[in-house]
């Protein structure tokens, strides 16, 4: 289906060039962007960043990321990007309505790490300001 926009845009002449359609089509503009930009999901994160202390070599960490979407529209995550395969990342397949809570787990695997460890995952979502970034950081004794 196509719509003729030209029909909306016609200024009291009849006309649909100069400033009078101009200013029409911005304003229609502006207030569609107004529109979109007070109607989003937002994710807002109770802990983003965690410590799980020290553990030795071999163990497999859990850590829960509980958050909330603020916004007025259901949050969508839709991808984990994670920095090693060491770290596998567990999180809500559904979207999440506004004002519900929902968590996401981080599993990370030591048997091939040691030391200190420092690590992000990157969460992203339909939030405009993905991707929301989950830190965690510890030490890993050797055996």
């Amino acid at each position: 289906m196509k719509i003729n926009f030209n029909k909306f845009l016609k200024d009291p002449l009849g006309k649909t060039e100069g400033i009078f359609c101009f200013k029409k089509a911005l304003l229609f503009t502006l207030c569609l962007a107004a529109s979109y930009g007070f109607s989003q999901a937002k994710i807002e994160l109770k802990d983003a960043k965690q410590s799980f202390g020290t553990v030795n070599k071999g163990e497999v960490v859990k850590l829960d990321y509980e958050f909330t979407n603020t916004g007025n529209q259901p949050l969508v995550i839709t991808e984990a990007e994670v920095s090693c395969s060491c770290t596998t990342v567990d999180f809500p397949k559904q979207p999440i309505a506004p004002n519900q809570s929902g968590k996401v787990v981080v599993s990370f695997d030591t048997k091939t790490v040691y030391d200190r460890q420092d690590r992000v995952v990157l969460l992203k979502s339909n939030d405009p300001k993905s991707p929301a970034k989950l830190r965690y950081k510890g030490n890993v004794h050797r055996k």
